[in-house]
């Protein structure tokens, strides 16, 4: 897991008619080995727009990875406004016995310190060790993808040579363990492949060791999620091309919404319009994951539907009664604002926030 090393940065500018001092402040990446090819690429224009270069200040959202703790997994989205993070929040954490209290005594004070100290060195919450420590990884993936370019709804501008950008896929969870893949595109083609999570322990840290290298080959050499599986690790592979599908999903997104956007008044340019698939994090609830998936064309959400939904015994039942409601309402309203079904609370609410979170990632 990576570690973080934030720090702030004060940058001197000066106008042509007025000078001043303008305290710019930029969100640096961790700096871990794996890092470097990024560091050198994304991590040098996002200094560059911070600096007022050529490209644009940090504007948008970003969600960290899911970090797995001992009580559930901890995930943390930002909001960041020209290279300021203006708002923290857990997506994801521990609930259920004495987890839910931990959770509400902690989460809100790890998000209010993430504003006022602007990085991922924040406090730990006393009571709340493995949450804090969940949060902070997360928080600190969320900054690297914002760095990287991974901020959704922020407008993009400048020509020139494409940027390298990052983008993790969604957790796969298998029968031995998650598995969760990251792919680095450059120029519209996946230059990079890696699983970030595989299972470990026994056999399946040699099953690990011999499928990933292979899977990570196939992935860069089709250029998408149709690799082969790897004989003696079906699950490991089958998690991997679900994970795969999620990241080259969100790469597309962030294709979609790549162009120049234009807001302001006069002109001849209007507002881009995001068109393509989006598929938002995965929600715990009490009686699974629900996640779910929208298509956008031309800014409205013309499908959604849930990818990941609680199964099992009753639980079967009441998500074939309140998906196709849910679904059916994601595109009615065009928003998250969607009703709960009755018999269904939890999973209603767990298909809202992924809901939200694709609508994030689509800008509508």
């Amino acid at each position: 897991m990576r570690k973080s090393h934030p720090l702030r940065r004060v940058v001197l500018a000066s106008a042509a008619t007025v000078s001043g001092i303008v305290l710019l402040l930029t969100l640096k990446p961790s700096s871990d080995p794996g890092s470097s090819a990024q560091a050198a690429g994304t991590g040098a224009a996002a200094q560059e727009a911070a600096q007022g270069g050529a490209g644009a200040p940090v504007t948008g959202t970003v969600t960290g990875d899911a970090i797995q703790t001992q009580y559930g997994n901890v995930q943390v989205r930002i909001t960041v406004d020209n290279n300021r993070i203006t708002k923290a929040e857990a997506v994801q954490a521990p609930q259920g016995g004495q987890s839910t209290q931990r959770t509400a005594d902690a989460v809100p004070k790890l998000n209010a310190d993430v504003v006022a100290k602007q990085s991922p060195n924040i406090d730990m919450v006393s009571g709340a060790t493995y949450t804090s420590e969940g949060y902070k990884k997360s928080l600190q993936s969320a900054i690297d993808k914002a760095n990287s370019g991974g901020a959704q709804g922020g407008s993009q501008s400048g020509g020139g040579q494409a940027q390298a950008a990052t983008f993790t896929g969604d957790a796969a969870q298998t029968q031995y363990g998650d598995v969760q893949v990251r792919i680095t595109v450059a120029g519209g083609k996946i230059t990079k492949s890696e699983a970030v999570k595989a299972p470990q322990g026994g056999e399946s840290t040699q099953r690990t060791n011999d499928a990933v290298p292979k899977l990570n080959a196939g992935a860069v050499a089709k250029q998408s999620a149709d690799v082969d599986t790897v004989s003696g690790a079906t699950y490991t592979s089958e998690g991997y091309k679900k994970s795969l599908q999620s990241a080259i999903d969100k790469a597309n997104a962030g294709s979609a919404q790549g162009g120049s956007q234009q807001s302001g008044s006069g002109g001849g340019g209007g507002q881009q319009q995001a068109s393509g698939t989006f598929t938002g994090e995965a929600a715990q609830t009490q009686y699974g994951d629900v996640q779910v998936r929208i298509t956008v064309a031309g800014g409205k959400v013309t499908k959604a539907e849930a990818v990941k939904a609680p199964q099992g015994g009753q639980s079967t039942q009441r998500t074939n009664d309140s998906v196709p409601k849910l679904n059916a309402e994601a595109v009615a309203k065009q928003s998250a604002d969607v009703d709960t079904v009755s018999g269904a609370t939890y999973t209603s609410d767990g298909y809202k926030k992924s809901l939200q979170s694709a609508l994030d990632q689509a800008g509508v």
